[in-house]
């Protein structure tokens, strides 16, 4: 028992010994791991102050990008209140007709109309203009080069005239003694007609128009040289080719500024229709007042009977939004010789040489683009025909008439080559037809 009490006493001793050689040993070799030369782990502090650094960079990168995108913008909207600005002084060349109607206009870099267009820088291949809805027969727009325009079109025109003749004298106011000759005359013309323009350059358009005309006339009168308070009704009708017409249209200037663009335009008027001369007319022998018959045309003429030279000058003065826009024009009408009037039985009445008075007319209106395809015209027309001479001398009967009309007119634009133009026309004189109606599809090639 006294032999293994030490030896227990002498293996608890090296167990500790071994125990603290490993604790120093462990010891050591972490000391040894910490070496001078590895730096320590940068503190919280200063890896906030480093990432608040970097946020305040960007938030300067950000104001100065900002600050570069504000200008940006202002150049972007001085850059667009110029070319507004410039498109308001100039238009477009007219669209592979419209263009527009022009003006007035697309004016439009549309290929059919001529609707209200202002709004686009001009193109350095000639001159621009606007483009309006037509309301005259003289169109504002020229056609651009080498592009051909058909138009079809339609009008109708509706008039109704009265007139009271007394022959005869009074022997108080309520009691005459003699002839009372009343008549109401209505007429209805309805006219077809084919137009085809043609750009030779971007400042010369020529055209040729070809009509077709029907016509119907009902006059409603009491009985010659009786008593009676019957009416009766002549009606009389006639269809047949109208007046062919050749027309050239010159641009005179660029529309710079504040001047209007000015437009020549020259028309000739043939008389292809069938004229005055060539139907038979209600008398025997001689028409005398009413006495050899009734004096009317039995089939109605298509045509004046006599050829015409039109001279005219069209201005346009574009607006934003709107065109202002009129004419001047001065037709000459040639007289002819030897002329005779068809009466029954086959027979001539001589007349002689016949001049029908020259006439000079005006019209202005305004344009105005209501969307990107339509616009409104609305104008006014006034023509003033000059007194009818025979054999040198003016016609008894003859006086100088004027026509005066209130037109309306819109456009729209169907597609990038066809329009539809739409004009009404109401008479404001006494001779001039009480409607007018005529629809336009330009169609551009």
């Amino acid at each position: 028992m006294e032999k293994s009490h030490p030896r227990r006493t002498l293996t608890f001793l090296a167990c500790s010994s071994m125990i603290m050689s490993g604790a120093a040993a462990q010891a050591q070799s972490g000391a040894g791991a910490r070496t001078p030369s590895t730096p320590k782990p940068p503190s919280t502090t200063k890896r906030i102050e480093t990432l608040q650094q970097q946020l305040q960079e960007q938030g300067r990168q950000i104001d100065s990008l900002r600050q570069q995108a504000q200008e940006q913008e202002a150049r972007y909207r001085e850059l667009q209140d110029r070319l507004q600005t410039q498109e308001a002084r100039s238009a477009p060349p007219r669209p592979p007709e419209g263009a527009a109607p022009a003006a007035t206009a697309e004016a439009v870099p549309d290929t059919g109309t001529r609707p209200v267009r202002v709004g686009v820088a001009p193109s350095t291949e000639g001159p621009a203009m606007p483009e309006v809805a037509p309301l005259f027969d003289q169109p504002g727009i020229l056609t651009p080069r080498g592009k051909f325009v058909f138009e079809p079109s339609l009008q109708y025109a509706y008039s109704s005239n009265n007139r009271v003749a007394l022959v005869g004298y009074t022997v108080i106011p309520a009691l005459l003694i003699g002839l009372v000759d009343v008549r109401e005359v209505k007429r209805n013309t309805l006219t077809a007609a084919v137009t085809g323009r043609w750009g030779v350059t971007n400042r010369l358009e020529l055209e040729a128009k070809v009509p077709y005309v029907y016509r119907s006339d009902s006059t409603i009168s009491r009985e010659i040289f009786t008593g009676s308070a019957n009416e009766r009704v002549f009606d009389t009708r006639g269809n047949a080719l109208g007046d062919v017409e050749l027309a050239a249209r010159y641009q005179l200037n660029e529309g710079k500024g504040n001047w209007p663009y000015m437009i020549g335009s020259l028309r000739f008027k043939t008389r292809t229709g069938k004229d005055p001369f060539e139907v038979v007319t209600d008398c025997v022998t001689r028409c005398i007042g009413n006495t050899t018959g009734t004096g009317l045309p039995l089939d109605l003429p298509t045509g004046s009977g006599f050829y015409s030279l039109q001279a005219g000058l069209t201005w346009l003065l574009p607006s934003d939004p709107a065109v202002f826009f009129g004419s001047f024009t001065y037709t000459w009408n040639y007289g002819r010789d030897n002329l005779s009037r068809l009466v029954l039985n086959g027979e001539r009445e001589f007349i002689g040489e016949v001049k029908p008075g020259n006439i000079f007319g005006m019209n202005f209106g305004m344009g105005l683009a209501l969307n990107e395809r339509s616009s409104f015209s609305v104008g006014f027309e006034l023509n003033s025909i000059g007194k009818t001479r025979q054999n040198g001398l003016p016609v008894v009967t003859s006086v100088r008439t004027q026509l005066g009309s209130l037109l309306l007119g819109y456009a729209y634009r169907i597609n990038e080559k066809t329009s539809l133009n739409v004009t009404v026309g109401a008479g404001l004189t006494r001779d001039t037809p009480d409607l007018t109606l005529t629809v336009r599809v330009p169609i551009s090639f």
